[in-house]
């Protein structure tokens, strides 16, 4: 140590330094929390497959029904909204319909669909659900 220097004048010339790396920290979380929020939004538009939905789907989609329709509305960590619709599909008809899992005639299956960026003209309640494609065993 030299003459008329402190240990503390040590320390306070470490402190521009140590804010500045601490600043940068901040700054690369900021950065990263930004990027996987973008990635995020861009993963929002799942690819839609359209199931056959030809006269003898058509027919049998009378088979098909939907119970106990409920909304829910939830938020994630990001403060991001989301608006759940769940309920209870069933098949009365003689035949199984597949897409994902197997729904055997007679047999009922729980269901819960996330909707987001609803528009604010949406009424709240509760949407109608009909079959638009079937895939028939």
């Amino acid at each position: 140590m030299e003459p008329g220097e402190s240990p503390y004048s040590k320390e306070r010339s470490q402190f521009p330094i140590a804010f500045a790396a601490g600043a940068v920290i901040v700054l690369l979380l900021f950065g990263g929390f930004l990027v996987l929020t973008r990635v995020m939004r861009s993963h929002d538009s799942a690819t839609v497959i359209k199931l056959p939905f030809g006269a003898g789907e058509q027919a049998y989609a009378q088979n098909v029904h939907f119970l106990d329709i409920r909304l829910a509305h939830a938020a994630n960590f990001l403060n991001q909204d989301f608006t759940y619709v769940a309920g209870t599909m069933f098949n009365d008809g003689p035949r199984k319909v597949r897409g994902g899992a197997t729904l055997d005639a007679g047999q009922h299956r729980d269901f819960q669909i996330q909707m987001e960026h609803l528009p604010a003209q949406w009424d709240k309640q509760n949407p109608l659900i009909r079959v638009t494609g079937l895939i028939l065993e």
